[in-house]
């Protein structure tokens, strides 16, 4: 990896975690994720610091060249972000669909409330 290339990945690691920790001082990502955003900084950084790391992980999965390794680990990061979302998704659903019909039941019995109350109101007044 040439110097140039290491001063990149270092400061594009070290921009990440910046960005992370302003996110969350603004309340514009949760902190649950925050672990997983340092976590593939510090995998950058570590990566870019001991490339020969990266080289010992190429060897060990079979792959020609590091930039594959990089790329396919890039890869599955991505995927298990997707994964992550769609249960996030399929579980918000859920919630929302049980909200829905509880606000439903809720306003069926405040209607037939409003209702007996009128029917009564109007009983009492004969």
């Amino acid at each position: 990896m040439t110097p140039r290339q290491q001063m990149f990945a270092i400061a594009a690691s070290i921009f990440i975690v910046l960005l992370v920790f302003e996110l969350v001082r603004r309340k514009r990502l949760r902190e649950e994720y925050t672990w997983l955003w340092i976590l593939s900084a510090a995998t950058i950084f570590l990566i870019t610091v001991r490339y020969d790391l990266l080289v010992f992980i190429t060897h060990l999965i079979g792959a020609v060249l590091p930039t594959t390794t990089v790329f396919l680990f890039g890869i599955l990061f991505l995927y298990l972000i997707c994964l992550h979302y769609a249960v996030k998704m399929t579980t918000l659903s859920e919630q929302i669909k049980k909200l829905a019909q509880e606000h439903a039941l809720l306003e069926a019995a405040l209607r037939e409330s409003v209702i007996g109350q009128r029917d009564k109101t109007a009983a009492n007044s004969e």
